[in-house]
């Protein structure tokens, strides 16, 4: 497409407007209030949907109480519900297109990105799931003298799932799943701007056999319900996925109530690149660090940090390849960069790129709004960036990448760990002893080698420093959602 203009966008399927799901039904908020959803790619309306209200909350809270409570649920055996898992896995595959134009439409995702990355992974992680639920049992412990003790696992109870707009799907799916199996119940309240597939798994899991009241979703602003979500007296732990100023606002409302939180906060990752990299492997790495998602992935390396020998030449590369990466329509299958979410969010990008420049960022290429209809924000290079940068020190959380160079592993190592954030990192060598080295002094979460965002539902993610704590995916995932019981019985009569 052309740096200046929009893209021409194919028509959209109809989606139709949302209701609340509390307790296996359909309703209107409490006072038949509307929010329109909006489309990043043009800037219109896609539908509307309910906009609940605290009383809708406190609704949706009890249904998935009565549900636990009532054990329909978790009564079950760990494999009954598996087996659960597996049907819905079975209906995602059934309604990917669906699934995939509701994610495409809602967050501005190219279609292809939506139905091979999101769809996929959000199905393959019930899946992985389901399969846990063989091994989801207890433990007998040794003791001395006249004494036996067995470990439950047992769930903690109503979970609440708050997720943001970036990947709803996937980052519903990651707490959805493990809770589920754990045998919980859920009021899930997603980000209000992109609710859309949350309705549709509503559908799914219902239509899959999930008893009324344990599967719960509420629509609507964002403050209002997730503070009063956070702390209901009924919400036994909260799983949270956002920026980590909120995080840091919802960990201080549950810590009030002593009440368990996993977050999994904002990210602002270094990509290594030293000299000896496959040059053609680390160049596809770089950018695929920064334009997947159109850049808005937690995960995302919006930091490249170049060996010095090889910094001009691949300042060159990019500004010759970036360029050339299909940015657009998003229901062109060829697309891989579409809007950003949101046209607050493209204020933020272009607001950032402007200070970045003025603290003297030199563009090689991009660092403009695209004009038109829709949030587009032109893919953006930014070398010779200082290390207090406002696009260093700040996540982007768009299409931009800084570039700085350093001399040896000691700098590459001190200026990776120099943000406050610690969620993932990259290093581009062809030394295995250098990367295993490297990435045991990195502080992040997750550190791919030779590669960026290599993602599988058994493998954990989450942050270290204020990038949150706790992890989703693999069983470390599962951990969060159930509680240890010891009962130690006296053998002697």
């Amino acid at each position: 497409m052309s740096p200046t203009s929009s893209p021409q966008q194919t028509a959209a399927t109809a989606i139709a407007p949302g209701r609340l799901f509390i307790s296996g039904a359909w309703h209107d908020s409490t006072d038949g209030a509307r929010m329109d959803v909006i489309s990043p790619a043009t800037g219109s309306k896609i539908t509307d949907v309910a906009k609940a209200t605290t009383t809708d909350v406190d609704a949706a809270v009890a249904a998935a109480r009565e549900a636990f409570d009532g054990g329909q649920w978790s009564g079950l055996s760990p494999r009954e519900r598996g087996r659960i898992l597996l049907k819905v896995h079975d209906l995602m595959r059934e309604r990917v297109e669906d699934l995939a134009q509701a994610e495409s439409q809602n967050v501005g995702k190219p279609i292809m990105l939506a139905r091979v990355v999101d769809v996929n992974n959000a199905a393959e992680t019930f899946e992985y799931y389901a399969t846990l639920g063989e091994q989801l049992d207890g433990a007998v412990r040794q003791t001395p003298g006249n004494t036996h003790a067995v470990v439950r696992r047992e769930p903690v109870g109503v979970v609440a799932a708050i997720t943001p707009f970036n990947f709803p799907l996937i980052l519903s799916s990651s707490k959805i799943a493990p809770a589920l199996l754990a045998g919980n119940t859920i009021v899930h309240k997603p980000a209000s701007d992109t609710p859309l597939s949350a309705l549709l798994m509503a559908e799914i899991l219902r239509d899959a056999g999930v008893p009324d009241g344990v599967y719960n979703v509420i629509t609507g602003a964002g403050s209002e319900l997730g503070d009063h979500l956070v702390t209901h007296p009924d919400v036994n732990k909260i799983a949270f996925t956002g920026s980590t100023d909120i995080g840091a606002h919802v960990a201080e409302l549950a810590s009030r109530h002593l009440r368990p939180v996993t977050a999994e906060l904002g990210g602002n990752a270094a990509n290594i690149v030293f000299a000896d990299a496959n040059l053609d492997q680390a160049v596809g790495a770089i950018i695929q660090a920064f334009v997947f998602n159109t850049g808005q992935f937690c995960m995302a390396g919006p930091r490249l940090l170049v060996e010095r020998p090889l910094y001009d030449q691949l300042l060159a590369i990019l500004q010759e390849a970036v360029p050339g990466v299909p940015m657009g329509d998003i229901t062109d299958p060829d697309t891989v960069i579409g809007p950003l979410a949101s046209r607050d969010q493209l204020a933020k990008v272009s607001q950032l790129v402007t200070e970045s420049v003025a603290a003297g960022g030199r563009v090689i290429t991009g660092g403009a709004a695209v004009e038109g209809e829709g949030f587009y924000y032109q893919p953006t290079v930014i070398a010779d960036v200082a290390n207090d940068n406002p696009a260093v020190v700040n996540e982007v959380f768009g299409p931009v990448l800084t570039v700085q160079a350093f001399d040896t592993e000691d700098e590459a190592v001190a200026l990776a760990n120099s943000v406050p954030q610690g969620l993932a990192a990259g290093i581009q060598t062809s030394n295995l002893a250098r990367a295993h080295r490297v990435s045991a002094r990195l502080e992040a979460g997750i550190v791919w080698v030779n590669g960026w965002a290599l993602m599988d539902p058994a493998v954990p993610f989450g942050g270290v420093k204020v990038s949150g704590w706790g992890r989703e995916n693999g069983p470390e995932g599962l951990a969060n959602y159930y509680r240890s019981k010891s009962v130690v019985f006296n053998l002697q009569e």
